[in-house]
């Protein structure tokens, strides 16, 4: 079997992928596995969801999107893509409270893996989750509810506790919002600024190469209902009239409509849209979210290393994110600011950087992302999670078998 990654820099080395259509087919492949992983989307850059045996696709299991009216939630199946839940959310009025910039992931995946998006005041994905289905290795399928022991525990899993079947999310009434792009921030607002620059809207996002004299492009998304009065400057940025892919190179129709035209949520939280592929998927991802008292020094770390990163960047990304109490999730007990870096496919090359990026920013908390490229070939990632220790019992109390435990899982917890 020679099957790949979203970004093909990853080969799976599963002897096998099987793809149920059913609760019943799915529990069949889990009870008879001596071990096994969910894949999603495949929208991970290392081998989080892989496995020696077997993997079984969450896209073809039941996608029903039921929504209670009354409780403000939505339950939907683990596979379903966050692109076709916003859809159905905003034809029935309702909202997210935040989505990430690619809508083609797996809801599932996202939130076990705690993707977010931007904003100050919002929280990753996995802090909407009020409820949880799980398919344990023993084919009891259990349900956990926002509350619960273990909650917290359980969103955020890494695939450790079983295949998610079902997850219900907390929702909001639908809002408007619009997006506003800004060329040419000087870096002394950022570091000088920082609270003022990334409060300014709903959701704010930076894209630099980390060499140049200034952050290349702002992008703003601001609520109708709660809109900012900033003008055609922006802390010395000056706004754009031309709408403009992050990348330079990248075919601009791919991303949601900017330029200051409102438009339902699920059309402009996303930075791409759902009905275009935002590109062939030649990229390498890494993350990395520093708690935000070392926001202004992690970003003055990396831009000294602009002449060892830019060769190998495409675009990188400074966003952020509220601070959560789940255990797994990168903002877990802090407010966090993600440093993102899409790279040129070259797993070698990146590879060769990744330790002195790492040098740089892990000394200063910063949790990688856990379904992005990185290396921690010190092993401190898994001390900078003060619950990891309760999250190894929860899932020796899953999946006392380890059938759901992988080499990602192991690293680890040991």
């Amino acid at each position: 079997m020679t099957e790949q990654n979203w970004a093909g820099n990853y080969t799976y080395r599963a002897e096998r992928i099987a793809h149920p259509r059913s609760l019943d087919e799915l529990r069949e492949l889990v009870l008879g596995a001596e071990s096994v992983r969910a894949l999603g989307s495949r929208h991970s850059f290392n081998d989080l969801a892989d496995d020696d045996r077997l993997l079984v696709s969450t896209a073809a299991l039941p996608s029903a999107i039921r929504i209670d009216d009354a409780a403000s939630t939505v339950t939907v199946g683990g596979g379903v893509r966050y692109g076709d839940l916003a859809r159905e959310l905003q034809n029935a009025g309702w909202a997210l409270h935040n989505l990430a910039s690619l809508p083609h992931i797996s809801v599932a995946g996202a939130i076990a893996t705690a993707t977010h998006g931007s904003g100050d005041r919002n929280g990753n994905l996995a802090t909407g989750v009020s409820g949880l289905r799980i398919l344990r290795a023993d084919g009891e399928l259990v349900e956990l509810r926002r509350g619960d022991p273990g909650f917290d525990g359980a969103v955020v899993s890494l695939g450790a506790l079983g295949v998610v079947t079902e997850v219900t999310i907390d929702i909001r009434p639908t809002f408007d919002v619009r997006q506003r792009l800004f060329g040419g921030l000087p870096w002394d607002a950022v570091l000088d600024r920082f609270d003022e620059v990334t409060s300014a809207a709903y959701s704010v996002s930076l894209f630099t190469d980390w060499a140049e004299d200034a952050v290349s492009l702002a992008w703003l998304k601001e609520r109708a209902d709660d809109r900012t009065e900033i003008g055609d400057d922006f802390f010395g940025a000056t706004a754009l009239t031309e709408a403009r892919h992050m990348i330079a190179t990248m075919d601009v129709r791919n991303t949601t409509e900017q330029l200051g035209v409102f438009g339902p949520w699920s059309e402009r939280l996303p930075h791409f849209r759902f009905e275009f592929t935002p590109s062939n998927g030649a990229e390498i991802q890494s993350e990395y979210l520093v708690p935000r008292a070392n926001a202004v020094a992690a970003i003055a770390a990396v831009r000294e290393l602009g002449p060892l990163i830019a060769p190998l960047l495409q675009i990188s990304e400074i966003r952020t994110v509220a601070a959560d109490d789940l255990w797994l999730s990168s903002a877990s007990g802090t407010d966090a600011v993600g440093l993102h870096f899409t790279w040129l496919r070259d797993q070698e090359g990146v590879e060769a950087i990744l330790p002195a990026l790492e040098a740089a920013l892990l000394p200063l908390g910063a949790r990688p992302h856990w379904g992005k490229l990185y290396l921690d070939v010190d092993g401190v990632v898994p001390g900078l999670y003060p619950r990891l220790d309760a999250f190894r019992d929860l899932a020796a109390s899953f999946d006392p078998a380890g059938t759901f435990r992988n080499a990602f899982v192991t690293r680890l917890l040991g």
